[in-house]
């Protein structure tokens, strides 16, 4: 009989999307949100740094909701407000759908790599999202090919949880579709939301910071870096991380060292 304790063996990732795979909130939502508001003919423009405090609410909808109640309460008063920032949304998703078909958004250094090694090394690899399955799915085939989909065991998106994050929603929701326990599994995200959704859960969490994340606290994280690195492009450390002395990308390896820190 087998008394290993497997307890602390990385069973699974889980990637978060937006800014984490890819820098996708600044030149892929951002125009997307402003080229929907023009076929709307709604004067609105979301700048790059009104996006930014923007962001701090998760969820494209809810995203636009905010907006109005702050910028525009004028529009609280349609009758068919939730109908219509839906069809605003979806208005949106399909101007984000363009902007991937052209290739404007690459991943982020080192994404690729890694998850091919998590399958080589028969770890499982999920999506914890709060972005739509639509723009999963975007992201996924304009970067990874018409089959990407399939290389993710779980996919978690959109609304199939009641809250989104900061709330553990999501990822509660993958780890039951895995049958994992978070010690097994860790995070990857890039926000402070993120994190403390993730954290929440339970789950060990490794921070890959962007423009809009990288002055956001990251108290908790596993370790906090530029990116995941690449062998000829190294990351840069943010944090306070003996295991990553040394390290120059993310790998199974390394991942395994943080998820027992």
């Amino acid at each position: 009989m087998d008394n290993t304790d497997t307890t602390h063996t990385l069973k699974a990732v889980l990637f978060d999307v937006d800014g984490t795979l890819a820098d996708t909130e600044r030149d892929g939502h951002r125009p997307a949100f402003n080229a929907a508001f023009k076929e709307f003919e709604l004067s609105w423009n979301w700048d790059i740094p009104l996006y930014g405090e923007l962001l701090q609410v998760t969820g494209g909808k809810e995203r636009i909701r905010f907006y109005i109640e702050k910028y525009q309460p004028d529009e609280l008063k349609r009758n068919d407000l939730d109908e219509w920032i839906a069809s605003l949304h979806k208005t949106k998703t399909r101007h984000f759908k363009q902007l991937m078909e052209q290739g404007e958004i690459p991943l982020r250094p080192g994404v690729k790599r890694l998850v091919r090694e998590l399958r080589d090394r028969n770890v499982r690899v999920a999506i914890a999202t709060t972005t739509t399955p639509e723009n999963v799915t975007y992201l996924l085939e304009s970067t990874l090919g018409s089959h990407a989909s399939n290389f993710f065991d779980v996919i978690g998106a959109g609304d199939i949880v009641p809250q989104k994050k900061p709330a553990p929603d999501i990822y509660y929701w993958v780890l039951g579709q895995l049958q994992l326990k978070p010690s097994q599994c860790i995070a990857i995200e890039d926000s402070e939301h993120g994190l403390n959704a993730a954290l929440a859960a339970g789950l060990p969490t490794v921070i890959t910071v962007n423009h809009y994340t990288a002055q956001q606290n990251f108290s908790g994280a596993a370790t906090v870096l530029s990116d995941l690195g690449e062998p000829d492009q190294a990351f840069t450390v943010l944090s306070d991380s003996p295991e990553m002395k040394d390290q120059q990308f993310v790998d199974v390896d390394v991942l395994e060292k943080l998820l027992v820190k």
